[in-house]
């Protein structure tokens, strides 16, 4: 069985490596499709929805209208500490992909009830452009 919750959040970032636009500082209305699979209960629950929006509300807090940033980036980091400005220090470029991944990592380490055995992750940087990955255990 697999059951999917929708996410929304802004936030900017820019890809330092990139040869076009994206290495500008700029923003994106991202969107996250995070999906459970494994076993319902005797209920025919897997997981309660509300326990999602609870491992998933912190990582959200951090992220909403703030910029996320790798760790190589010094530049722009000091130039947000400077600014005093809410931002995200992450040690990977900021690509729908590792975002993707990154929310699966975030998910695992959240402590998922046992009976959950896959996790989905599809962000959108922009209504048709995302990026999924998944992982089973």
């Amino acid at each position: 069985m697999k059951i999917t919750k929708e996410y929304h959040w802004e936030m900017g970032h820019r890809l330092p490596f990139h040869p076009g636009l994206c290495k500008n500082l700029h923003g994106h209305s991202y969107k996250a499709y995070i999906t459970l699979e494994g076993t319902p209960d005797e209920n025919g629950i897997l997981i309660d929805f509300y326990d999602i929006d609870k491992v998933m509300q912190p990582l959200l807090n951090r992220l909403d209208h703030a910029f996320i940033l790798a760790d190589s980036d010094t530049e722009v980091i000091q130039f947000f500490k400077k600014l005093n400005s809410k931002h995200e220090v992450v040690p990977f470029h900021s690509t729908a992909e590792n975002l993707a991944l990154y929310f699966i990592e975030e998910l695992r380490k959240s402590g998922l009830p046992a009976n959950i055995n896959g996790i989905g992750v599809s962000i959108y940087e922009t209504a048709d452009a995302s990026a999924t990955a998944s992982v089973e255990f």
